[in-house]
């Protein structure tokens, strides 16, 4: 199935992006925070409708599930089982093998999810992701370049940041919502929730070194969502082509997140779309 739609895709993947500078929409003004992972009451007035919906989707489902794979194949059916399970937001990295032609498979079989590409570290990469039908992109750094000439498309990117400085810099050129990396490194939950008191504003998510166990603390903490790689993709798992076992813990990570952000949501609703 890879082959043929690799095929298919061949003159979509070979070009030279334009660089297309946008105008940015000023950045709204800091607000008090509706409480753990909200945001204030207009959180989208740079974003367009399809990358509104795509952060609105995140913050409700609180998993972002990140698949690495060896082979295509590998990544095609992993992704399967976890989506089948009731995995709602997924990424793929661009260190996968036919990462592209895994995403257009996955966007055909699977038109309701939000899908998109991780790693992203340059403006070709972005629009390869996009062709292939990518509803967000995400890096582990702010690349400007992206920042510069994807912003404004119906596509949200989410930069990756450590520090205060860099999370400022990344909202003030665009971004609605960043992703704090390598976060279990940087203090684990304590440090979202340290970054949370200034920029109460501004969404994150956590990435790195996150379990199951953990999901709870992060998003209590002010997580507006939490990646999963090994803790749905584990390392067995995906060697042994274990697709029930990633189904099974998929199916635990889906359930904690949406429950989880059920009941932060009633505690504090999240703020309604511009």
């Amino acid at each position: 199935m890879l082959v043929g739609i690799s095929a298919s895709l061949s003159s979509v993947f070979v070009f030279a992006p334009k660089r297309i500078r946008r105008r940015r929409t000023p950045s709204p003004s800091p607000s008090s925070s509706n409480g753990p992972g909200s945001s204030p009451s207009c959180y989208c007035s740079s974003l367009s409708p399809l990358a509104t919906t795509t952060l609105a989707a995140i913050q409700t489902s609180g998993i972002i599930a990140c698949l690495r794979a060896q082979s295509g194949e590998l990544a095609m059916k992993a992704a399967q089982a976890a989506l089948n399970a009731g995995i709602s937001v997924l990424e793929i990295t661009m260190t996968t093998p036919d990462v592209f032609e895994v995403l257009q498979g996955l966007v055909q079989q699977y038109p309701s999810s939000i899908l998109g590409v991780g790693t992203v570290l340059n403006v070709v990469g972005a629009q390869c992701a996009i062709k292939a039908g990518a509803k967000f992109l995400m890096s582990p750094a702010i690349v400007k370049d992206i920042m510069d000439d994807i912003q404004g498309d119906e596509v949200l990117y989410i930069p990756g940041v450590m520090t205060p400085s860099e999370v400022l810099t990344a909202y003030d050129a665009g971004a609605r919502i960043v992703k704090v990396y390598p976060v279990s490194i940087l203090g684990g939950d304590q440090y979202i929730s340290a970054l949370k008191k200034p920029f109460s504003h501004i969404p994150m998510v956590a990435s790195q070194g996150i379990t199951l166990d953990s999901i709870g603390r992060y998003l209590y903490g002010g997580a507006s969502a939490v990646v999963l790689s090994d803790a749905i993709f584990e390392k067995e798992a995906m060697n042994k082509r274990s697709y029930d076992r990633i189904y099974e813990l998929a199916c635990l990570a889906a359930a904690q997140g949406k429950g989880i952000k059920r009941q932060i949501t009633v505690e504090n609703p999240l703020p309604r779309p511009c």
